[in-house]
């Protein structure tokens, strides 16, 4: 599988910073951090924990499933933290809810995952889980 290319969002300086200080520099060392080092890298440079707890759910989201960091990123703010929580989700309510969240972040710069779209990001993370 080819990962996307490592780019944090910009409102995540302070982390990105923390993060390559310390080596992590991919979508899959973020995602192995345990919360420990999260905790500590949130002690050096500004790093809050909670904007580096959700990196690290967006990164997982991407090496699990192999999700592009802004859909990852839609999940996340929908409530899906990993491959688990997306291969429990109901099809049909994930459509509705990221759709009201892509409005809502990019207005209509953006159109939403259409129901297929959903259903085959559902099907992957059910054979990521397994």
């Amino acid at each position: 599988m080819n990962l996307p290319a490592w780019r944090l969002p910009g409102h995540a300086a302070a982390e990105a910073a923390a993060l390559l200080a310390h080596g992590v520099a991919s979508w899959p060392a973020l995602a192995q951090l345990p919360d420990a080092q999260l905790r500590r890298l949130a002690g050096s440079g500004g790093a809050s924990e909670a904007t580096l707890r959700r990196l690290r759910g967006q990164a997982r989201l991407v090496v699990q499933v192999g999700l592009e960091p802004e859909q990852a990123a839609l999940l996340l703010h929908a409530g899906i933290a990993d491959a688990r929580g997306l291969a429990r989700a109901d099809p049909q309510q994930l459509w509705v809810q990221t759709g009201r969240l892509q409005r809502r972040l990019t207005g209509q710069a953006m159109p939403p995952p259409d129901l297929p779209t959903l259903q085959g990001w559902i099907a992957r993370a059910r054979r990521a889980a397994n």
